[in-house]
């Protein structure tokens, strides 16, 4: 047996020990919820996507957010989510743009959330992450202020 087939033998083995342990199944968030996609206040945003659950601040290690204080670059801020608990997603808001929601997670079961990602907001605004816990149905968020920049260079 040559190299490239016993390595291509290997490699659908261990997918076809590896995958049908896992979840891999996405929600389509724009069918599923298409309100939350067009209301313009966070607040409404939420209850469109998660409807009128309690959100609880969440502490420590629960929902780790950072973001800049300052953006420099509104067309690319970068924003990093962690989180210790079992989340079955996590939504992005903020009210510079628009529309207030800019991205939901799914988050497969036992899935290490370890997020990095870019948005864009038009003006200074406050960002909360809300995540959904697995089984609960608890909703966790953080939130912070980014201050955008006009034209850039601290200006």
């Amino acid at each position: 047996m040559d190299r490239r087939k016993f390595l291509g033998v290997g490699l659908a083995a261990f997918a076809a020990i590896v995958v049908p342990g896992t979840d891999l199944r996405a929600i389509d968030f724009r069918t599923t919820k298409p309100k939350a996609w067009e209301v313009e206040k966070t607040v409404d945003g939420i209850k469109a996507l998660y409807g009128n659950a309690g959100l609880k601040k969440a502490t420590g290690k629960q929902l780790e957010f950072k973001a800049p204080k300052l953006a420099e670059n509104g067309g690319s801020i970068p924003i990093t989510v962690k989180s210790s608990l079992d989340l079955e997603s996590i939504a992005l808001f903020q009210d510079a743009n628009p529309r207030c929601l800019s991205c939901v997670f799914s988050v497969p079961a036992g899935a290490i959330i370890d997020y990095d990602f870019r948005i864009k907001m038009r003006q200074t605004a406050v960002v909360t992450i809300v995540g959904k816990e697995r089984g609960t149905g608890a909703l966790y968020t953080a939130s912070k202020e980014i201050d955008v920049s006009i034209g850039g260079c601290g200006g």
